[in-house]
C-alpha cells in the first residue's frame, strides 16, 4: 500500500506552509498545463477560465481550529475511476 496521496484529496494541516505536493485551498488560480491530472478531476468548477487556467476550492474559514489549513494534493495517484 502507498502512502502518496489521491490527487485531488483535500487534508486539514497545521502548517502555515504547504507540504510539498500539496496547495492550499484558497481558491487561486493555478495553471491547467502544470496541474493537467488535478484539472481533470476539477475542471473549472471552482472558477478560471477552462484554458489555461482552473480555480482550487477556497475552504479559507472552514477551519475547525485557527492554526489549521486546508490544502489538496496536486501530485500523486490518480484515482480509480471505478
Amino acid at each position: 500500500m502507498s502512502s502518496d496521496p489521491y490527487i485531488g484529496e483535500i487534508q486539514l494541516f497545521a502548517f502555515d506552509y504547504p507540504p510539498k505536493g500539496w496547495k492550499q485551498c484558497r481558491g487561486q488560480l493555478i495553471s491547467i498545463i502544470d496541474n493537467q491530472a488535478l484539472y481533470a478531476l476539477l475542471g473549472n468548477r471552482y472558477g478560471g477560465n477552462g484554458n489555461t487556467n482552473f480555480a482550487l476550492p477556497n475552504l479559507e474559514g472552514a477551519e475547525p481550529l485557527p492554526q489549521m489549513k486546508y490544502y489538496i494534493a496536486v501530485t500523486g495517484i490518480f484515482p480509480p475511476t471505478n
